[in-house]
């Protein structure tokens, strides 16, 4: 279909520039049996289409995913790993995430936590979700250089609290310590009930509190956290073992 340059122009103005390029992109010689109406529709529904797709894409990049190609419907060794099918296909549907309540993600090393993170993170952007995954290492440094460069982590502590999900991946690897674990409590403070956080850990429960100083301090972290989580272990196989070696052959 042939649009007239002011119109273009008045459309890209209220920010309907998908909707000129599915206007454009109409076939004449095919659409020209179509009342108006159709037409229109069918150009519509191209461009929320095409717009969706952007958005997701969006959030997907700005997400910073460790594995952006992860999928859940994709989950290896399902039944090998005793992974509960309901469990998976209820956290897929991102009601926990809508509840703002938290995941723990529980395994060894290799077991692939990391991968099931993402792939629930991805399916977070499908549903439109503003998403972040990031080690606690990673975190830690991040904190350091911007309490160095403004003398304060306010603003970082700010920007991770509107995130509505949250991937904190190698939760508890190493103790946190001094400063960081008051960042880390004011986070889980300003996170509860107004986001969804998600912990891929190696510890279980149990071992949480020592690891987080066995103090006053600990204590107000997992209150945060604990009483409105999912726990969920992700098998003892070592899927990055096992995924190297079908390469490998």
């Amino acid at each position: 279909m042939n649009v007239d340059t002011q119109t273009k122009a008045k459309l890209r103005e209220m920010g309907a520039a998908e909707l000129v390029r599915s206007l454009e992109a109409q076939d004449d010689s095919v659409c020209m049996g179509m009342a108006f109406a159709d037409r229109l529709q069918a150009a519509v529904d191209e461009a929320y289409s095409q717009f969706v797709t952007d958005k997701v894409s969006g959030l997907t990049k700005r997400a910073k995913l460790r594995y952006p190609e992860a999928d859940i419907r994709k989950l290896e060794l399902v039944e090998e790993r005793k992974l509960n099918r309901v469990l998976v296909a209820e956290l897929a549907s991102c009601g926990f995430m809508e509840r703002c309540d938290n995941l723990v993600l529980m395994g060894f090393s290799g077991t692939g936590k990391t991968y099931f993170a993402c792939a629930l993170g991805k399916e977070a952007c499908r549903q439109r979700m503003r998403t972040l995954y990031i080690r606690v290492p990673d975190l830690e440094e991040l904190r350091r250089a911007q309490v160095e460069k403004e003398g304060s982590d306010t603003k970082l502590v700010r920007k991770l609290a509107n995130y509505q999900v949250l991937i904190l991946d190698e939760w508890l690897l190493t103790k946190p310590e001094g400063d960081f674990r008051n960042f880390l409590l004011e986070v889980m403070e300003r996170r509860y009930k107004e986001g969804s956080t998600m912990f891929g850990t190696q510890y279980q429960r149990k071992d949480w509190y020592a690891r987080l100083g066995s103090d006053v301090t600990a204590e107000a972290i997992m209150d945060r956290i604990v009483h409105n989580a999912t726990w969920m272990e992700v098998g003892d196989i070592n899927m990055r073992e096992r995924l190297s070696g079908r390469k490998d052959g």
